[in-house]
């Protein structure tokens, strides 16, 4: 007899990870890192990557922030995973960027959403996949 569905391991929806980290310590990093790894476990994406983004003057069009938009345009990759709004920088770019987020038709799913943000921006969809492989942290100087 073939095991169950949920005994097999299902690849699902692909999600890329973005952090903003202007002068944290490696402690905070570890925990923003850790933050985003079990949000996806427990709601069953695959985390395969996180941006960083560490310049504090970046501006919507950053190097770490294009490669994530250059993730999300590829085929079967769901969205980007920020733990809050914040992480994409100050009011007037984490607007544009996440409209530039809607627009290559990738969902931004929050951790932690805001009460001061446009509903756009802090929407969340959740989808269902099986996978605890380990995260990729792609840095970025710009």
């Amino acid at each position: 007899m073939a095991p169950l569905t949920e005994h097999r391991l299902v690849s699902g929806p692909v999600v890329y990870g973005f952090l903003r980290l202007v002068r944290v310590s490696e402690a905070r990093k570890e925990a923003l890192v850790a933050s985003l790894a079990e949000y996806s476990r427990s709601h069953e994406l695959t985390l395969s990557g996180i941006f960083t983004e560490r310049k504090e003057g970046a501006d919507s069009g950053s190097g770490a922030f294009t490669g994530l938009l250059d993730v999300l345009a590829l085929p079967d990759v769901y969205g980007a995973l920020v733990p809050a709004v914040s992480h994409l920088g100050p009011r007037a770019i984490a607007a544009e960027r996440g409209r530039r987020i809607e627009a290559v038709g990738s969902r931004l799913l929050l951790i932690r959403g805001s009460r001061h943000t446009r509903p756009s921006v802090t929407s969340i969809t959740v989808a269902h996949c099986h996978s605890t492989e380990a995260v990729r942290l792609l840095e970025s100087e710009s």
